[in-house]
């Protein structure tokens, strides 16, 4: 590679990358292993070299998101360059509208530059690629399509790097080819610790809490997805950077699914907004062990921070009277218990699977046990072939985000009819409404504009 040394010493698996100077590289490695560092490390040596020769390296890094671009310039590249003492000058500009790009360039004319990965950006330069956890980049096929071409001048470099994403995207493809001219990394958490990772590997088993997160993530199997109701590729295509974030609330209609639980299974209110015909998430809620009078401030909260206009609650079981209690504070026109029956848990599943399917939803990215817990429920057949859902159950609780995510979505399904009436009271806004009816079929009776005071539209009802 070079006579140029890094300024921190390197385990096994990761002087193995660095010095492995082929043309087509990809690899496999463990969470908590550094994989970002030591692929970053590869770039900032080879343009460091490249300056030392009188010539000049073009590196382009694409990541998942803005988010990881920018973690892997700013913990990666400029990290190594400031190591190397290597001077450069750091710059943050708009690519294209939309998508905001990072780049560092060198005395001598070198860049490296980070960008969230598209196809549209795929497509927009010639030079050597880094594509960062490429297993979970949304249409990873077709930026695969519009990227190879691009780098097919000779010389240039192309790596790939990630953790495992089930079966369903074109990492999966690459990692397990064979004769195809690419060079082939794995590093596991049991590798990495025997090249000399500090990592407690029980503690950090045990802490996992999930066996599909740890099988995954640390152990890089390819996990077998055909019971699984929402396969990974499924969760990743939905995934964004800003959802989940409340600050991006826009004002707009909201929709609540709340899951009941009690002793060690997570209470769960997840909040969407209609914004167009994608519902975005802005907020989960989690707690584990919280009383009853916790959820009902946690809920009467979202209420207030929100323009809710209609919840559905888990009504089993436990469920029957913190629903009775939230219909006595908020209305029996905006919460609907959701008695989770057979019939009702494949009506829940699969409005829910159809939004994923058709990318109606936004959900947060990068959230690992929210991962987790959106693969863990899976379908299967009864002994007399009736069709039931199930989740293990374990630290996590069993599929508890998710079902809070399908009732969300069930209370935004149901299609609004139009009716006229007359506000009463101070007005002091407009805003739409809509009503619906209590009960299981969760049929909306009206919708119509009406001046209300507050931010409460229903308040004048």
């Amino acid at each position: 590679m070079s006579n140029l040394q890094p300024a921190l010493p390197l385990y096994g698996y990761q002087r193995r990358w660095v010095n492995d100077d082929s043309r087509f590289k990809i690899a496999m490695f463990a969470r908590q292993c550094g994989k970002t560092f030591t692929s970053t490390l590869e770039l900032a040596l080879d343009c460091a070299r490249a300056e030392a020769l009188g010539q000049r390296r073009r590196w382009v890094i694409l990541s998942r998101g803005e988010r990881q671009a920018r973690e892997a310039m700013n913990e990666g590249v400029k990290l190594h360059l400031q190591a190397l003492s290597a001077g450069f000058q750091a710059y943050d500009y708009e690519w294209e509208p939309g998508i905001k790009a990072l780049e560092v360039e060198l005395p001598g004319g070198s860049k490296i530059t980070a960008l969230p990965a598209n196809p549209d950006t795929a497509r927009g330069f010639s030079a050597n690629v880094l594509l960062d956890e490429f297993a979970f980049h949304q249409d990873s096929r077709a930026i695969w399509k519009a990227l190879f071409p691009v780098i097919s001048k000779p010389g240039l470099k192309l790596r790939v790097i990630s953790t495992p994403n089930g079966k369903g995207n074109k990492f999966y493809d690459l990692m397990t080819g064979k004769d195809d001219g690419w060079s082939r990394h794995t590093t596991d958490i049991y590798q990495a610790v025997a090249d000399g990772l500090p990592r407690n590997i029980e503690e950090l088993r045990i802490g996992a809490g999930d066996d599909d997160l740890w099988a995954q993530e640390f152990e890089l199997q390819w996990l077998d997805e055909s019971s699984a109701w929402l396969d990974f590729d499924l969760i990743t295509s939905c995934e964004h950077e800003f959802a989940g974030m409340p600050e991006h609330y826009q004002g707009g209609p909201c929709y609540v699914g709340v899951d009941i639980a009690a002793r060690n299974d997570l209470f769960v209110i997840w909040v969407v907004e209609r914004v167009g015909d994608v519902l975005w998430t802005r907020e989960i809620i989690e707690r584990r062990r919280a009383s009853f009078a916790e959820q009902d401030m946690l809920l009467d909260d979202v209420f207030r921070r929100y323009n809710v206009i209609r919840c559905c609650k888990d009504q089993t079981g436990m469920g029957e009277k913190p629903v009775e209690d939230a219909k006595r504070r908020h209305g029996e026109l905006r919460v609907e218990g959701v008695l989770f029956t057979a019939a009702n848990k494949l009506t829940l599943a699969t409005q829910g699977k159809e939004h994923f399917q058709d990318r109606k939803l936004r959900i947060p990215q990068g959230n690992n046990a929210l991962r987790a817990d959106l693969h863990k429920l899976q379908r299967v057949t009864s002994a007399t072939g009736a069709p039931r859902f199930v989740a293990d159950s374990d630290s996590a609780g069993h599929a508890d985000r998710t079902w809070a995510c399908f009732l969300a979505i069930n209370a935004a399904c149901v299609e609004p009819t139009v009716i006229d009436y007359l506000s009463s009271g101070t007005r002091t806004t407009t805003r739409q409404m809509e009503t619906y009816a209590p009960g299981s079929s969760g049929q909306i009776t009206s919708r119509g504009w009406g001046t209300v005071g507050g931010n409460n539209p229903f308040e004048d009802y």
